[in-house]
């Protein structure tokens, strides 16, 4: 594997995650990227499911539709599972004649040999694996385990800024409603002669009859009360 390819690969995905682009085709950039790098016929990217305690296929190099639809691990179950539970890489010469290999029938199927799992971690906090598998028995090398390694890194700084990104922006969403309902709530206060609480329910009743958010019924009663300055209505 020459050097520069590996810069060149490096580089590909490093550009996708400081794109604009959706966390799905980034995810499926970074997995095709790898799957040509370390040539793979199948390389997929798994995300932890922390309610339910699993692993699920998020993005494939594959055209198999059974690997792709492959029920989730359990943390701890299979190569993948074991890889995120103990958050180290694990490697096998051969998935068809391991034991701990879930899914043989795909393998044998998909024509898959070797395989690389590598967990993704964020503060060491495993929240995903890169899986890569090789057509023909392989010895992954130091030089491979680095790149891959260097790749999860990446993958993993790609989806913890997504997630902190969505995260942001529901506290900003939630925030402006709180200011919205408190100005609301003092429109009515002051107009109508009601107590905070008395306001708040009021609020609250009316979104529940109507079937309006809270914040779609504070906006009304802030418009309404913008309107009445406007025009010098009594």
């Amino acid at each position: 594997m020459l050097f520069t390819e590996q810069i060149k690969a490096l580089s590909k995905i490093s550009k996708a995650i400081n794109s604009d682009l959706y966390l799905e085709d980034i995810l499926k950039i970074i997995v095709d990227v790898t799957a040509q790098l370390l040539e793979s016929n199948i390389c997929s990217l798994m995300l932890v499911d922390e309610k339910n305690g699993t692993l699920i296929v998020r993005a494939s190099h594959s055209i198999s539709e059974e690997y792709n639809k492959k029920p989730p691990l359990k943390i701890g179950e299979g190569i993948a599972g074991r890889a995120a539970l103990e958050n180290k890489p694990v490697k096998v010469k051969d998935v068809t004649r391991e034991k701990e290999y879930k899914h043989k029938d795909i393998a044998r199927k998909e024509g898959l040999s070797s395989l690389l799992c590598m967990p993704m971690a964020v503060k060491g906090k495993v929240i995903g694996v890169i899986n890569c598998y090789t057509p023909k028995p392989h010895d992954f090398s130091d030089s491979e385990i680095e790149i891959l390694t260097t790749i999860s890194n990446q993958a993993a700084l790609a989806i913890e800024n997504t997630e902190l990104a969505a995260k942001s922006k529901v506290f900003q969403e939630e925030l402006e409603v709180r200011k919205r309902l408190e100005r609301a709530k003092g429109i009515l206060m002051r107009d109508e002669g009601l107590t905070e609480e008395q306001a708040y329910l009021k609020i609250r009743k009316y979104s529940m009859d109507n079937r309006k958010t809270m914040r779609e019924v504070a906006e009304a009663i802030i418009m309404a009360a913008d309107m009445k300055h406007l025009t010098g209505a009594k």
